[in-house]
């Protein structure tokens, strides 16, 4: 039985890998992702908003976190979604499955293909994490996983090599990647011109004498630098990619500490609450840095920060506030974030790799105002 899972993985990866579910578009050369953090979805339309105005507090509910999803895909037509966790609150929902349809049915009815990983309150309902990521991967037009398909990791410090993405083998629920193709009849087309990585920063951490929330932990890392050597090794042995790596973002729940290393002064948005990361330091930046492909990480959690600041090279993201039933500011709107990358051109008109990823959010307001446009990578400006 185990072989044939083996077997079933592999080809499921073969398969996915080249299929590109996610692809640039032909004519624009973009790619565009519509982040949705902390909706704290529960019970729909009987769950009231927090933190909104006194008149708007009798007429609003989860409803109005669906409504404005529904609004941002009809004024952005994303080409992916992707929920970063606290999809739902699982403390005050009646039933977490109800829930999670509900939270997700915007994407599905619009037939976007979508993602999702965990926060630290998914959980707190009748679902555990594994039992929410696996009726996640069973909805309609997800490209979520629980854990890679096929992981095959040594672990230098036990020695221990794990086969076919066992829940041994990485720690946490909701770890995969995903590729997205190029522009279809460019000399990238079937190759990832961007990867996307999605991590389970956990909820609490359970090591005793550490208090605190959880932290993407070693085998999870090891999985990453593993999948983005493989990654940017293939890219390099394309004679188009001049010998270059195809750029990555990385979307988790917590926020790294190395998020407090932000103020007004290099930073664009706002710095309104503190940084409630981990009360360690997991190394992940380090680790980000060293892999060399990560140009953005992208997080909800401090849901009335919403920033952009660049630390060595890569850019960490806030998504802003999105969800009516989880804590505010009155009159600050609720927010989400999107990033289009673009591919470039050649001499000759065709379409090359990623040239510039771009970044901005929009406001649950009359106008759906944009707000805090900015680059986040040009591969032509050298950072330090």
């Amino acid at each position: 039985m185990g072989l044939l899972l083996c077997i079933v993985a592999v080809f499921l990866q073969f398969s996915l890998g080249f299929s590109f579910p996610l692809r640039f578009n032909q004519t624009t050369g973009h790619f565009k992702i519509l982040q949705v953090a902390d909706m704290h979805y529960a019970n729909g339309a009987t769950t009231k908003c927090l933190d909104v105005l006194p008149a708007e507090f009798a007429t609003c509910s989860d409803l109005n976190t669906t409504a404005f999803i529904e609004r941002l895909i009809h004024a952005e037509r994303p080409d992916f979604m992707v929920f970063t966790g606290d999809n739902i609150y699982g403390f005050d929902c009646n039933d977490s499955t109800a829930s999670q349809v509900a939270a997700f049915a915007p994407a599905v009815n619009a037939q976007i293909p979508w993602a999702a990983v965990l926060g630290n309150h998914d959980q707190e309902g009748n679902l555990n994490r594994m039992e929410l990521m696996q009726h996640i991967v069973s909805m309609d037009y997800t490209l979520a996983q629980i854990n890679p398909p096929l992981a095959s990791l040594t672990l230098p410090s036990e020695g221990h090599h794990y086969e076919c993405g066992l829940a041994s083998s990485i720690d946490g629920y909701g770890n995969y990647n995903l590729e997205v193709g190029g522009a279809q009849g460019s000399p990238l087309a079937n190759k990832s011109v961007l990867n996307l990585y999605f991590l389970d920063s956990g909820d609490y951490s359970t090591v005793p004498g550490i208090g605190g929330y959880g932290w993407i932990k070693p085998s999870q890392q090891l999985w990453f630098s593993q999948t983005s050597a493989q990654l940017q090794a293939e890219y390099k042995s394309d004679p188009t990619s001049d010998n270059t790596s195809a750029p990555g973002l990385v979307y988790f729940h917590i926020p790294l500490p190395e998020f407090i290393a932000f103020s007004a002064s290099n930073m664009t948005g706002g710095k309104q609450e503190g940084i409630s990361s981990a009360d360690m330091n997991s190394g992940f930046f380090t680790t980000i840095r060293e892999a060399g492909d990560v140009k953005a990480v992208f997080v909800g959690h401090d849901h009335v920060n919403d920033f952009c600041g660049e630390l060595s090279g890569v850019n960490l993201c806030y998504g802003g506030g999105f969800g009516y039933h989880a804590y505010g500011m009155a009159g600050w709107s609720r927010r989400a974030r999107v990033v289009m990358a673009t591919m470039g051109k050649d001499d000759n008109g065709g379409w090359v790799g990623v040239e510039e990823i771009r970044t901005w959010k929009r406001l649950d307001d009359d106008a759906l105002t944009t707000l805090d446009e900015e680059v986040l990578w040009n591969p032509s400006v050298t950072h330090s």
